[in-house]
This record gives C-alpha cells, sequence and structure tokens, in this order.
C-alpha cells in the first residue's frame, strides 16, 4: 500500500503541474462542457423542427400544438438555463431547469426504460448536482467570518456525494453493453476501481482524471458522427452520445476543481 501511495502521490503532483497554468480556467471549462450537450440538443431541435414534430405527433401520440409547446420550451429552458449556469447566475434555477429536461425529454421521448439513456442522464445529473455544490460553496465563502453557515456547508457536502455517486452512471453502461474483448475487459476494470475510489472518495481527484482520460479516447473513438454522411441513420445519435459525454467529463473536472467533500475518505484522513 506505501508504493501504491508513493505512486499515486507523485501521479497528483505530476497533474498539479501539467494543470498549473490552465487551472484557473477549468471551472470555467467545466461549467462550459457540462450544459453543452444541453446547447446542442436545443439546436438539434431548432434545426430539425419538423422532424422532432412529426416523431412525437406520429410515435408519441402527442396531440396537436401539444408537440410545439413541448419543444419550445424545451429548447428555451436548456438555453437560457446552459448560459445561466456558464456565467454562475441563478445557478440552483439553472440546474433546476435542465434536470427537469432530462426527465420530461425521457418521458416524452419514451426513453425512461432505455438503460443506456438512463445511465447517461444519470451522469449528466451527478455533474448538475456538483455544479449546485460548486455555487453554494461560493456562497459560503462569501459570508463573513464568525458567522456559522452549516446549511449551507451540509447542503454542499451532501450534493458532493450523491453527484460522485451519480457521474459513475456511465461507465455502469459499459458494463451492461457491447461485446467483451480483452482490452475492453482490462479498461473496463480499470474504469470500475476508478469509479468506486471516486464514489467513496478516494484519491478522488486523482481517479476523476483517469475516467476524464479514458472518456476522452473512447469519445472520440466510438463516437465519431463527423465520419458518417450527414444523412445516416446513426449520425444523430453518435453526435448526441459525443456531446453528452463531454457533459460527463464537464462534471469530473467540476470533481477535480471543487473535491470530494466532507462525506469521503479523502477528507478523513485530513481529519486524522
Amino acid at each position: 500500500m506505501d508504493v501504491v501511495k508513493q505512486y499515486t502521490d507523485q501521479f497528483e503532483k505530476t497533474l498539479d503541474q501539467v494543470a498549473g497554468p490552465i487551472k484557473p480556467w477549468l471551472p470555467a471549462i467545466a461549467r462550459f462542457l457540462l450544459v453543452v450537450t444541453f446547447l446542442e440538443d436545443s439546436l438539434r431541435i431548432s434545426t430539425q423542427w419538423s422532424d422532432q414534430i412529426f416523431y412525437l405527433q406520429r410515435h408519441r401520440g402527442f396531440p396537436w400544438l401539444t408537440a410545439e409547446v413541448f419543444l419550445a420550451l424545451n429548447v428555451i429552458v436548456m438555453t437560457v438555463g446552459s448560459i445561466m449556469a456558464i456565467a454562475k447566475k441563478h445557478t440552483e434555477v439553472a440546474v433546476g431547469g435542465l434536470a427537469l429536461v432530462i426527465v420530461s425529454q425521457s418521458i416524452g421521448y419514451g426513453l425512461i426504460f432505455d438503460s443506456g439513456f438512463f445511465f447517461r442522464n444519470m451522469s449528466v445529473a451527478g455533474g448538475l448536482l456538483m455544479l449546485l455544490a460548486d455555487s453554494l460553496a461560493g456562497k459560503r465563502r462569501t459570508i463573513f467570518a464568525g458567522l456559522p453557515s452549516l446549511n449551507e456547508t451540509d447542503k454542499a457536502t451532501y450534493l458532493q456525494l450523491f453527484g460522485r455517486i451519480l457521474l459513475v452512471g456511465l461507465f455502469l453502461s459499459f458494463l451492461l453493453a457491447g461485446e467483451f474483448s480483452a482490452l475492453r475487459v482490462i479498461v473496463t476494470a480499470f474504469a470500475f476501481v476508478s469509479c468506486v475510489m471516486v464514489v467513496v472518495g478516494f484519491k478522488a481527484k486523482w481517479s476523476a482524471w483517469v475516467l476524464i482520460s479514458v472518456l476522452s479516447i473512447s469519445n472520440v473513438v466510438l463516437n465519431n458522427w463527423w465520419n458518417l454522411h450527414h444523412n445516416h441513420p446513426q449520425r444523430d445519435f453518435l453526435k448526441y452520445d459525443f456531446f453528452q459525454t463531454l457533459s460527463i467529463m464537464g462534471g469530473f473536472l467540476l470533481l477535480t476543481n471543487l473535491g470530494p467533500g466532507g462525506l469521503s475518505v479523502d477528507e478523513k484522513k485530513k481529519a486524522f
């Protein structure tokens, strides 16, 4: 264990040195990546409006005008909520609106029982919780010295815990989908260990960077929508998965910046 600790400590120091120049920009990059799937989705709905209306009315049984209102509300909430999240304005309202979009689209498009969709959106929801925790932590820093802020502290701590748990949902979908090969088993096992470390909050920042690296490579390899013809039936699906994976990476970036929170092994170790 001492040898493992030595290597992980050295790896963390190397990460800090490499990420040093961009560290001040990491929170802004993380917030943008987190909401990029909502921005892409709002643009896709707007540019494919008639196709979306046809699908909702023909295949989902939406009555006349209901589909139009449903799509319009989704576009408005996703656009406004994303802008507010990036600008750190009314973050609680932005997170609530974006979370509502996840739920409404799951029901509206009939994907609530789709395991891949469920686990991916679980990870995005985890990123939104991390964003909310970051907002509460920022408020906590602005409170005058000497005044207690237990409510904000407790909320941020529990949000970070639930955010960490939900963030790893995408990797659960990897375990349930696709054909197994020797390489996939190795990568899955490595990612699984990192996910457990994130959930319990042990070397959480180190583990988050590992998972970001895995997602970066797998996203380019598996979701290369730009190589498909514009009319290819899988292009939109791969494009959606690509941007959603970017948003999950944004959630992990928030974790590297904010830390795992009080309910974690890392924080408990500091207390001793």
